[in-house]
């Protein structure tokens, strides 16, 4: 999840092209989880020449024993464990699909976003 929070960081620099994208959600809570502010790693992904070194900043800043249990937490959150209303507002196509861990709904959000620019051929 980190690489993807990242990303989305990188977006929102001076330069970066967010489409969208916010710090909000599972990035955030990871944030949370972590111990991090957003502003204090944002700052850190704008300095960094590349992803590892935002890690290695991480790494000086956060007990990395719990980062196996951060990661089995991210794994297991699901629909369930969202506020209804705002998720479905942002993904109204979830609605029918009921339960899923959202992994599998960025994975699909990412397959029909992304598809749309693309032609079937």
């Amino acid at each position: 999840m980190m690489p993807r929070t990242i990303d989305k960081l990188r977006a929102t620099l001076p330069g970066g092209v967010s489409d969208g994208y916010r710090v909000r959600g599972m990035s955030l809570r990871l944030l949370e989880w972590l111990g991090v502010e957003e502003d204090a790693i944002r700052e850190a992904v704008a300095q960094a020449k590349t992803d590892d070194d935002v890690a290695a900043w991480l790494r000086g800043r956060v007990d990395t024993t719990k980062y196996p249990e951060f990661s089995r937490r991210m794994l297991d959150r699901s629909t369930d464990d969202v506020d209804k209303e705002a998720f479905y507002e942002t993904y109204p196509w979830a609605r029918e699909k009921g339960f899923m861990t959202l992994f599998d709904v960025m994975l699909e959000d990412d397959r029909r976003t992304f598809a749309e620019g693309t032609s079937a051929g």
